[in-house]
């Protein structure tokens, strides 16, 4: 059985991006990779539909694939490498709607703090940070291996390349983390596949993180 990203984690993560404040992590290399829907896939290649063409892939073997497990906010310490989807509240408050934590091997994937345009049925726009977490610089709260604990919730500092952004988090965020796995890809499935390039020039991946399945076909 796949374990899916949110439909909306996966529209936040095509546009990919970060913003923020001091943080004593150091930021990580970004990881090159093709974010899109899965045109076609053998043995040997990968096609992905990304917004602006179709991209080829040449896979290289062993290939190892990603899935998603539930997980718990104990599992976001100081210097997890995550993935947040936040929404801008009234008083100004990013608070997280879910958050993905990547293994050692994916640090950098999707690195920054993004904007997005708001989706049809928002009121606001959502942001998404992909960064290493951080203790912020001055807090009155009290830190527990990286989490700024607040009453009911946490807040983090995500820091990325060029910056930081502080996060308020609910205590009952969905939290997911990403772990190698068997994965029957398909046709249809949203993936992010990190990416090298050949001495030919050809790109290659051995390294592909499964994100949502295919969208269901609306029937009348």
């Amino acid at each position: 059985m796949k374990l899916l990203l949110s439909p909306v984690m996966f529209v936040l993560l095509l546009a990919g991006g970060f913003n923020v404040i001091q943080a004593k992590a150091q930021p990580v290399p970004s990881v090159s990779g093709v974010l899109g829907q899965v045109k076609s896939l053998t043995h040997d290649s990968i096609e992905i539909q990304t917004k602006p063409a179709v991209v080829s892939l040449v896979i290289t073997r062993p290939l190892t694939t990603y899935r998603q497990v539930p997980s718990d906010l104990t599992h976001v310490t100081s210097n997890s490498y995550v993935g947040v989807a936040s929404e801008k509240q009234p008083n100004g408050t990013e608070v997280a709607k879910q958050i993905l934590i990547f293994p050692a091997e994916l640090r950098g994937l999707g690195q920054g703090s993004a904007l997005l345009d708001p989706q049809p049925s928002a009121a606001t726009p959502s942001r998404m940070t992909n960064g290493t977490v951080s203790r912020p610089a001055q807090s009155p709260s009290r830190m527990t291996n990286g989490v700024v604990q607040k009453g009911s919730g946490t807040t983090l500092v995500v820091r990325y390349q060029d910056g930081s952004q502080s996060v308020s988090v609910p205590a009952n965020v969905p939290v997911t983390q990403v772990t190698a796995g068997k994965v029957t890809l398909e046709a249809g499935d949203a993936v992010y596949a990190v990416t090298t390039q050949q001495p030919n020039g050809r790109l290659a991946t051995n390294k592909i993180f499964l994100i949502s399945g295919p969208t269901p076909k609306k029937t009348n």
